[in-house]
């Protein structure tokens, strides 16, 4: 009788043991530590310089926390697709100590630079180099390739030269040389873009100029007829300047220009080179410009039956600054004295401190926000009977 417990207890221990064993599944294969390839690997081109931007994997592919990373393959080619890197462009070392995210928690980002040599940009205007980047792990093995990009191959426009902005009564006049013809291509399209940045704020595109086919005045070789040159002119000459009318007066701001030229092949997206940026120019926009002088002024003697005075009208000044006007007069003889005391609001004014038999000459003047006063008006006179 004393057995049976030892027996049951045994038969209970040795089925809680199977169970056990049955939950157990077969042991996981090591982890290949091989980093996710990225999936957002973009690629600007400025001039000759193509960066590259991707985002540090943070996974493994059997998604697992990355402890460890090799370095990184730079892959390039002329060909649509990379099927392999092959010898890679360039090479980054691997990140030390790895952390793939920013002390804010965001996800760290990696670049690389390379540059597009001259023949390589002058044997293929019409080709496209394409880009992939390959992450190994600490025994050189990788997933594969991240995604790939592409940029044009064509040699980059160089930059214009005598970039210049200066202040005017209208606006900040932007100006550069005149370029050269630029070399018609098929579905190539030149620009001259202008970025602008005011002091302490982040920089605008604020021009697109299209240079299409234009080309500046061009001189032909003398003929029988005539052995002295004649300028032709282009149908389309390029631009030389731009009026920018969209700054605030009293600011600073920076000024720059770059040559630009658009690819766009049926049934593909457009692609842009930027050349290299003309130097930067630096402007004060002082406004020291007075309105526009009045016109138009008459006076004109009211009185009889009533008390005398000379009705003044004259054309509006059409200034988007102007404040208003001030008016002068004086006697023959005598120096223009200001007869307002504020300045007059619209282009009519009534002076009724005139007195019979005297013969009085008014002038006019406009004035803006900031207190630049224009030259006077011509002189119109009227007489006290």
């Amino acid at each position: 009788m004393k057995l049976f417990p030892r027996k049951l207890l045994l038969g209970l221990f040795m089925l809680l043991m199977l169970g056990a064993c049955a939950t157990m599944g077969p042991p996981k294969p090591p982890s290949l530590e091989l980093p996710q390839p990225p999936s957002d690997l973009r690629a600007v081109r400025k001039g000759a310089r193509v960066t590259l931007t991707w985002t540090i994997p943070a996974v493994t592919t059997d998604r697992q926390t990355v402890r460890s990373l090799g370095p990184t393959r730079i892959c390039r080619g002329l060909e649509p697709t990379l099927t392999e890197c092959g010898t890679p462009e360039g090479q980054m070392p691997a990140p030390q100590p790895v952390a793939t995210k920013s002390p804010a928690g965001k996800k760290r980002a990696a670049n690389y630079t390379d540059m597009l040599a001259p023949d390589l940009q002058q044997s293929n205007p019409s080709s496209f180099v394409t880009y992939a980047v390959e992450i190994l792990n600490q025994d050189g093995h990788s997933a594969g390739l991240s995604n790939q990009v592409q940029v044009p191959a064509a040699a980059a426009p160089p930059p214009f030269s005598n970039f210049a902005a200066e202040v005017t009564a209208q606006g900040v006049r932007v100006s550069w040389a005149v370029p050269p013809a630029p070399k018609e291509a098929p579905n190539v399209r030149s620009l001259f873009r202008i970025y602008r940045k005011q002091e302490g704020s982040a920089e605008n595109k604020i021009a697109d100029l299209d240079l299409g086919h234009c080309s500046e005045m061009t001189a032909p070789a003398p003929t029988p007829a005539s052995d002295a040159p004649q300028a032709e002119q282009a149908a389309e000459p390029c631009p030389v300047s731009y009026l920018d009318q969209t700054f605030d007066w009293e600011k600073t701001y920076f000024y720059r220009g770059t040559a630009v030229l658009v690819i766009a092949e049926p049934g593909k997206p457009a692609f842009e080179i930027e050349g290299d940026d003309t130097p930067e120019v630096k402007v004060f926009a002082d406004d020291v410009f007075p309105p526009a002088v009045p016109s138009g002024l008459q006076a004109v003697f009211s009185g009889p039956g009533q008390q005398p005075f000379i009705d003044l009208i004259w054309a509006p000044v059409t200034d988007v600054d102007l404040d208003g006007y001030s008016v002068y007069r004086h006697e023959e003889g005598a120096a223009p004295v200001k007869v307002n005391a504020q300045l007059v609001k619209t282009p009519a004014y009534r002076d009724v401190n005139v007195a019979s038999g005297k013969n009085y000459f008014y002038s006019v003047s406009a004035v803006d926000l900031r207190g630049n006063e224009s030259a006077r008006s011509e002189e119109a006179s009227e007489r006290v009977p």
